[in-house]
């Protein structure tokens, strides 16, 4: 059972991501450029190591990526009054309409993927995959800290 329960969260994860680039894409916000501003938006003053590991990224590849966000307005570092070599992430004015659009398309996705769901069929599914999501947790030497949320 696990080969296929495996391959089905998997394959329902990369299904969900490119439903959501394809929405993305159309206000000019890429993948990576997404989960940045997405994560900023739950961590403000984030210091940059602190979101590369987050993000599972070399720390050199997030900051070309801060670089491009900084470019556009979305994103401006600051120094980090505890560490004169770090700098803290912050979200623009500019970021907040591009956040709120981001947001929509989650809800207007979730909507689509869980029509036909009763609301106890999706409170019980959000249910289960917050319990897997805590035993995977648990099973990882290093916690998770991104805050994820099951949808609902």
């Amino acid at each position: 059972m696990s080969d296929p329960l495996g391959f089905l969260v998997s394959d329902v994860s990369r299904l969900l991501r490119r439903s959501f680039d394809e929405k993305a894409r159309t206000i000019g916000v890429t993948r990576p450029q997404w989960r940045v501003l997405t994560l900023l938006a739950r961590r403000e003053g984030i210091n940059q190591g602190g979101i590369a590991d987050l993000l599972e990224v070399e720390p050199i590849t997030l900051s070309r990526m801060i670089d491009r966000l900084q470019e556009a307005g979305l994103v401006e570092r600051r120094a980090d009054p505890n560490d004169r070599r770090a700098w803290q992430l912050f979200l623009t004015d500019k970021a907040a309409p591009i956040i709120a659009q981001l947001k929509d398309y989650a809800e207007e996705l979730f909507v689509d993927v869980l029509d036909g769901f009763s609301e106890a069929e999706e409170r019980q599914l959000n249910a289960l995959l917050a319990r897997i999501h805590q035993n995977l947790q648990n099973l990882s030497p290093r916690s998770d800290e991104c805050g994820v949320r099951a949808h609902g």
